[in-house]
């Protein structure tokens, strides 16, 4: 199952990298994605257009794309992220060394 091995490749990276650390990736790839995307598509994606799609408040995207994010991101909502995003789930992981 593919979020099987999503939770398992998480637990994985935790081993290497500890929670904040990870947020903070993960923040900073889903601001590159989502700015990326600005610049592909004609309708253009903000962190309240994103969190309104997600059904989360504004402050949890703001706060994980600038890496102030304390509370996380649940992997559902990292994957609906993906799918808006039109972006593989590993590349929000890129940059682990």
């Amino acid at each position: 199952n593919y979020m099987d091995r999503i939770d398992l490749s998480i637990f994985a990276l935790e081993e290497i990298m500890n929670k904040q650390e990870l947020n903070k990736l993960i923040g900073k790839n889903v601001k590159k994605y989502r700015l990326l995307y600005n610049t592909k598509n004609k309708n253009k994606l903000t962190q309240a257009k994103l969190s309104e799609m997600l059904g989360v408040h504004m402050s949890l995207i703001a706060a994980l794309e600038s890496s102030n994010s304390t509370q996380g991101l649940s992997i559902y909502n990292l994957y609906q992220i993906s799918k808006i995003l039109n972006v593989r789930i590993d590349k929000f992981f890129e940059g682990v060394d």
